[in-house]
């Protein structure tokens, strides 16, 4: 086979996963959850990948039905402004994604201070909470720590909800490594995107229960992708082949859900799939191999079908 039909065989196979997608592969019923009226289940969209205005993203997350959008936190305030009257105008609710990206850990974290400080205490509406993309993997822990302690202070000043995500090349971005900050701070709330882990470790991390049960028990907010053992994004949960990956994390999310319920506390996820290079894509023609935004609106529905019982 030569390469032009190559191209064109290997598009058609692609087209063909997106324009006629699986039905679900969880057939049998969720599990029973307990019961709390305070219990609050809200989604979010994310705008990573989404080509279009802050306006027209938020109108394709209310079309779906989303609760909300969680978007990096805008650096201006022109872009402020535009976020909040697109938020207001399509009724939406709102998470805030932030962090530093500089290699020396003191001008990181004179950032990370700074843009935590602003989208704390700078909002026009109520947040739901801010997620933070905290420190680097080589710094430190006498330096990652004072992120974590930073957010602290900055959360019982403001009242504001502030997470840490589990997360490739931030401070959480291995189970072990997170257990010590665990251990150090009984405080410290975790967004727990499990796909990072999984990579990391090469798992489904069966051999570290221990530590998993101890950030299930801190986590506040979910970002829902479903990673591997050799990536931190699956091509299509939708298909067969992962029907065992899909099922694992659902029961991390289920523990979760289980606590909130109880509890009668407010459950926040986020439905991360992204685009392309984390989509795998097809060679030279970097093709996507499915559907990002059908995707993520197909875990939407999922999660909300599940949680919402």
């Amino acid at each position: 086979m030569n390469r032009k039909d190559f191209i064109r065989l290997a598009s058609a196979s692609a087209t063909a996963v997106v324009t006629n997608p699986l039905e679900t592969i969880i057939s049998e019923p969720a599990p029973v959850f307990s019961s709390n009226k305070n219990f609050e289940l809200k989604i979010l969209a994310t705008n990573w990948g989404f080509n279009g205005t802050t306006d027209e993203f938020c109108a394709a997350a209310k079309k779906e039905g989303y609760d909300g959008i969680e978007v990096w936190w805008p650096g201006d305030k022109k872009g402020q402004d535009e976020l909040f009257a697109a938020l207001k105008k399509h009724s939406l609710e709102l998470g805030i994604l932030l962090g530093g990206w500089q290699t020396d850990w003191k001008e990181h974290l004179d950032t990370f201070k700074k843009v935590t400080g602003d989208a704390a205490r700078n909002t026009s509406q109520s947040l739901l909470y801010i997620n933070c993309h905290s420190g680097r993997d080589h710094f430190s822990f006498e330096q990652n720590k004072l992120f974590i302690e930073h957010t602290a202070a900055v959360s019982k000043e403001t009242g504001v909800l502030i997470c840490h995500e589990t997360h490739r090349g931030r401070i959480m971005f291995a189970a072990h490594v997170t257990r010590q900050y665990m251990e150090k701070y009984p405080g410290l709330k975790l967004t727990f995107d499990v796909s990072h882990w999984c990579n990391v470790h090469e798992s489904l991390l069966d051999d570290q229960q221990e530590t998993l049960k101890m950030a299930l028990e801190r986590t506040e907010h979910v970002h829902a992708r479903i990673g591997h053992a050799e990536g931190p994004q699956v091509n299509d949960p939708r298909a067969p082949e992962w029907q065992t990956t899909v099922k694992k994390h659902l029961e991390w999310w289920d523990a979760i859900a289980e606590r909130k319920k109880k509890n009668g506390e407010r459950m926040t996820i986020l439905t991360e799939f992204g685009p392309a290079d984390y989509m795998p894509t097809l060679p030279y023609t970097r093709q996507p191999l499915a559907d990002q935004w059908a995707i993520n609106v197909y875990m939407m529905k999922l999660l909300r079908e599940r949680y919402s019982k």
